[in-house]
């Protein structure tokens, strides 16, 4: 054994390549660790990842707290219009202006991050971005017309763009494959947590006549920004990182700074092997690290698979459940009871994703994905026929199909997401990659949102929860390509994960197939030392 693997290192040209039987050992390691020797193993990673997860929050919260504004009399009076009948509102036009500006600003960040990120690494990435959105909240605060509220908005766009990508890339580098799968769906509880304390708040000064109906919630996002940059000043750089720069040592010393020194097994060295092995291996299948490099080549496939599972959330009908208060109040719910119902309704969301961690220690991303997507397409029918009953009693149905799929969505296709776009990119187009997938995931939110406020709103097509049908045409179109061309990452190192895409393994074989990067790098070598010979 040791004579094999000295004679690969000596044939290699590279002198820089880690010897294959380090990286085997530290492959093999990592996908036989169990979920609790993974945490007692990674606990600071765990921690650091949750850090920057939670800056979701901030995004989730203000996303829920704009629309939820709108039902404000306060905020519709400082920034809204007085129609022939008296009553304030904010033009819907404006409206749409609100909610889009974000997501142009969403994707101008989107972009700057897979730019600034693998340049300055992720932990600098995010001080800068902390930094931003604590300075454009005094925006929001001191607002004084709709204009300067716009601005806030495309502003505060940039900085949630990076913290929708960077937390995923993040974790799904610094921990191992047992643990990927919790803490990047994590990421989903965060923005459901957001949105859930943004209805929260809002329930609490809605009833205010003053300035501090919107003041107030607007003050409120302060809360996160500040201590997730103290503690962001001391968060290690993902050893991934350190190796596409180059960095050994650097990486070398965010790992030590990552795991703990309490298991006598780990062999720090062995996982850096894997790391470069890993890193080399997808030089040799695609050298650059550029926007371009993400669609030639294998990649191209992967680019397509990752920016897809992002466009399915939209498409899925997960739109329909902002809108759980409309059908609440139009059922007969005062408004301050629509809000708590959605209170209930985000909670549901939250012990949703904490269920998508069961089920993905009982069954694998790609089966939860296609059977979440079969479940929701089954509610939006069942919702969409009930609007043909034109009573109170149909409404309140129509309110709990939405609960019920709101839970649905939540246990499987929204959380299950972030797992799987942080699992097929490459590594060295991880950060570009989820980029491209999330910028056309907030595109296709805008249109969304044009289509859903046109669907529901009574002065245009007044589909009301017909739109359901909709969504469920979407919906099965969606479930079709997940079918065919959604592979299975479950228990794959990124290595592994690298050669099935090369060799172009169909989507529902991938669980099935057995490959070994070590073996057969050892081999080609081989060969490659005979023929010179």
């Amino acid at each position: 054994m040791t004579s094999t693997t000295h004679d690969v290192v000596d044939c290699d040209v590279d002198t820089k390549q880690p010897p294959l039987l380090e990286g085997k050992q530290g492959a093999r390691k990592e996908q036989s660790m169990t979920l609790l020797q993974a945490v007692k193993l990674y606990p600071k990673a765990v921690g650091w990842s949750v850090l920057l997860s939670t800056t979701l929050i901030m995004e989730g919260y203000d996303l829920a707290l704009l629309s939820s504004m709108y039902a404000s009399p306060a905020f519709n009076k400082k920034f809204g219009v007085q129609g022939p009948d008296g009553k304030w509102a904010v033009p819907a036009s404006w409206q749409s202006g609100l909610s889009n500006g974000a997501r142009c600003g969403e994707v101008i960040g989107l972009l700057l991050n897979g730019l600034i990120s693998e340049r300055l690494g992720y932990r600098r990435t995010m001080i800068c971005a902390l930094f931003t959105i604590t300075a454009v909240i005094f925006l929001f605060f001191f607002a004084v017309n709709v204009q300067m509220l716009l601005a806030a908005e495309i502003l505060a766009g940039i900085p949630w763009g990076i913290f929708q990508t960077l937390p995923a890339a993040y974790a799904s580098e610094v921990c191992p494959v047992v643990l990927r799968p919790y803490l990047t769906t994590f990421i989903n509880m965060c923005w459901v947590f957001g949105q859930f304390v943004a209805v929260g708040v809002n329930r609490g000064s809605i009833s205010r006549d003053d300035q501090w109906a919107y003041r107030i919630p607007f003050g409120v996002q302060w809360a996160w920004p500040l201590p997730i940059l103290m503690g962001c000043l001391f968060v290690p750089e993902s050893p991934w990182w350190h190796v596409r720069q180059g960095n050994i040592q650097g990486a070398r010393r965010a790992l030590q700074r990552l795991t703990s020194d309490n298991d006598p097994t780990f062999n720090l060295d062995e996982t850096i092997a894997m790391i470069q092995h890993t890193n080399e291996l997808e030089m040799s299948l695609s050298s650059g690290t550029s926007y371009w490099d993400c669609f030639k080549g294998t990649n191209l496939r992967r680019t397509e698979v990752v920016c897809f599972v992002w466009l399915v959330q939209t498409l899925c009908g997960q739109n329909l459940m902002g809108y759980f208060a409309y059908f609440m109040v139009q059922a007969g719910l005062p408004t301050v009871q629509s809000f708590n119902m959605s209170l209930g309704q985000y909670a549901l969301g939250v012990i949703g994703t904490l269920g998508s961690w069961f089920l993905m220690t009982v069954a694998g991303r790609r089966t939860i994905h296609v059977c979440g997507l079969a479940c929701l397409f089954t509610l939006l029918i069942i919702t969409g026929s009930l609007s043909f009953a034109d009573n109170n009693g149909a409404k309140w149905a129509i309110g709990v199909m939405l609960i019920i799929f709101t839970f649905c969505y939540d246990i499987t296709v929204g959380p299950v997401t972030y797992s799987l776009v942080s699992e097929l990119s490459s590594t060295r187009l991880k950060a570009k990659t989820i980029v491209l997938a999330r910028s056309l995931y907030n595109i296709s939110n805008i249109v969304v949102n044009v289509l859903t406020n046109y669907q529901l709103n009574s002065t245009a097509w007044h589909w009301g929860a017909r739109s359901a049908y909709f969504w469920a045409g979407t919906c099965l179109l969606s479930l079709i390509w997940a079918y065919f061309r959604l592979p299975e990452p479950k228990g794959r190192t990124y290595e592994e994960l690298d050669l099935l895409f090369e060799r172009g393994i169909s989507a529902r074989k991938f669980a099935q197939t057995n490959v070994d990067p070590y073996e057969e790098e050892a081999i080609e070598v081989r060969e490659e030392r005979a023929s010179k010979d």
